[in-house]
């Protein structure tokens, strides 16, 4: 992977381990996302990557107004910072049903959706609605795209439709199209699968349309998998009357896991953790100050990649170390104690959410601290 680097003035007065964002490489993913959906207003990413209020800021600056969220929390934000179109892509259960409910009546600017994909889940929730002044909640049926996660079967989908359009307190408005299974290595293989199951969701959607002309908004793919579907979908929904959105997320911060996955995409990690070397137990051994309490553990293998040092392999990691050794005839080139080394996350997002804040960098220098505003999973409601 050729990554910029991510040194920057200053550094030697920052407590390690810290996540560092770099808000040019940021907008410049939010740009290339923006282009390849062919406009910001076809564009309703996620928030679950950052959690960040300056980031849903920085995309409302670039023509974004529409969130997609996975928490209460997340939701908040998003709304406190005024974007017009939210939807809590996860199911509500218990008392995040309430607590939904009193959000959207706080924030009567922001149009928010509720997901779901059981008659009882949603019968609670449409109960819940009429009993507060909002009277009303407008739903997405979640879809289960193959990835058998969530979501309603496609072949059960008209069904269930009928039987939502059927709920009091609860408005029936599109579909939830998520297929976090779509990791095919290359765009070809994925934009193969993703048309199989296109035009399944084309012919699905002209029969529930006709029964139910309000079901008329569809949010599809996810990072990987967008770009599939955004010819298929820009001219189909047309065609449909419907208003399709692509769902991004990860992309605009980005990680070594995708940029190993997914060589076709055209994003920059823009985030590394500052790390540095607390021990040289033994010759060609060395240890840095970034256990898992510093980097997601998720996924198994490789949690990130370690910049500026060649021909070393991982020995194991813990909460507060991550312990290297040089390769045979490489020892000489061990780092030393104090130096400074940078870390691509793997998986940025459980990252994200293991800081309080980040560091903002912007040509070398360090010009903002981000605090990561959902990281909580309540702030008032």
């Amino acid at each position: 992977m050729k990554e910029p680097s991510y040194t920057f003035l200053g550094s030697q007065d920052v407590i390690t381990p810290a996540l560092i964002y770099y808000r040019s490489l940021i907008r410049d993913n939010l740009q290339k996302a923006i282009e390849i959906a062919r406009g910001a207003e076809h564009l309703w990413p996620h928030i679950k990557s950052h959690k960040m209020a300056d980031v849903i800021r920085m995309s409302m600056d670039m023509g974004i107004t529409r969130f997609k969220c996975a928490t209460i929390a997340e939701a908040e934000v998003a709304a406190g910072n005024k974007a017009a179109h939210i939807v809590v892509s996860y199911p509500l259960i218990g008392p995040n049903i309430c607590r939904f409910i009193k959000l959207a009546e706080s924030f009567p600017q922001t149009h928010f959706y509720a997901i779901g994909d059981n008659l009882d889940m949603l019968a609670h929730l449409g109960n819940a609605a009429t009993s507060s002044s909002l009277k009303n909640v407008d739903v997405l049926v979640d879809v289960n795209m193959g990835m058998n996660r969530t979501g309603v079967p496609l072949s059960k989908l008209a069904v269930f439709c009928d039987s939502c359009s059927q709920i009091k307190g609860i408005t029936l408005k599109g579909l939830h199209c998520y297929d976090g299974h779509r990791t095919e290595h290359t765009y070809e293989e994925r934009k193969k699968a993703a048309d199989t199951v296109d035009l399944e969701i084309k012919s699905l959607l002209h029969t529930i349309c006709t029964k139910h002309p309000s079901c008329s908004l569809v949010i599809i793919g996810g990072s990987p998998s967008f770009p599939c579907h955004a010819d298929f979908c820009l001219t189909e929904g047309k065609e449909e009357n419907t208003e399709v959105y692509f769902s991004p997320g990860t992309i605009f911060i980005y990680d070594y896991g995708y940029s190993q996955k997914f060589p076709d995409l055209p994003y920059v990690p823009a985030a590394a953790i500052l790390t540095r070397v607390i021990s040289c137990p033994d010759k060609g051994i060395f240890t840095i100050d970034c256990g898992y309490k510093g980097i997601a553990a998720d996924p198994a293998g490789t949690r990130g990649l370690l910049l500026g040092v060649e021909n070393c392999e991982e020995l194991f990691q813990s909460e507060e170390h991550w312990t290297y050794r040089m390769k045979p005839g490489y020892e000489d080139a061990c780092p030393k104690v104090g130096d400074e080394l940078f870390v691509i996350p793997t998986h940025i997002c459980p990252t994200s959410a293991l800081y309080a804040s980040v560091l903002v960098v912007e040509n070398g220098k360090i010009v903002d601290n981000w605090p990561v505003s959902a990281r909580n999973r309540k702030i008032t409601y």
